[in-house]
């Protein structure tokens, strides 16, 4: 059994489709507080997003010996400033507006871990160019889009609505949806939970 640790839809669906059977068990975990303390050792995104996807599993498993915990965790950089899901509607505006005609990196980091142990980690990153979208589109995406705006990092969904937000996206579907899923599975299957 594996158990991921993370409160993510997306990963979970991500994980559910391709046929790997999982628990969730959300770590509690202050990110904002990690990464402001991080802030001042590192400006690497995926150093940040491999800590605090570490820190959510090392978390879980203490409740789970014995068993394969999946921590996870996804920064958002644009030129050296880091973006985390946005609290309002307000919020996810600003956001967008910033990254608005613009290229902006997405790095997904993914740590697994066995008794407190980290076995394996992986990072991806992929990089996404906002077309330049004017207000009325902007305002039309925010109402269209509701609160699910408010549940991803960047203020958009690429599998939904966001795609209309983009002009050209470089790099793995799945890292941008959170988790880099085709590495994992590799260590899974050479782990023996999934079938070689």
């Amino acid at each position: 059994m594996i158990v991921l640790a993370s409160g993510s839809a997306a990963r979970a669906q991500m994980l559910e489709q391709a046929g790997v059977s999982f628990t969730v068990r959300v770590a509690a975990v202050d990110e904002a507080a990690v990464k402001q303390s991080l802030a001042a050792e590192t400006r690497n995104p995926a150093r940040v997003a491999e800590i605090l996807a570490e820190l959510k599993a090392v978390r879980v498993s203490a409740h789970h010996p014995g068993t394969l915990v999946v921590g996870a965790d996804q920064m958002l950089d644009q030129d050296g400033r880091w973006f985390d899901k946005p609290a309002s509607r307000d919020e996810a505006r600003r956001q967008l507006q910033s990254l608005r005609h613009k290229t902006h990196r997405l790095t997904s980091a993914v740590v697994v871990v066995r008794d407190g142990i980290r076995l394996w980690h992986h990072n991806q990153s992929a990089l996404l160019t906002m077309r330049n979208f004017s207000d009325a589109f902007l305002d039309r995406y925010l109402d269209q889009a509701g609160d699910a705006v408010l549940s991803s990092v960047g203020a958009y969904q690429l599998e939904g609505l966001g795609a209309q937000l983009f002009l050209t996206v470089e790099g793995d579907f799945f890292t941008i949806l959170g988790l880099p899923l085709l590495a994992l599975m590799d260590f899974l299957r050479e782990n023996g939970e999934l079938v070689p």
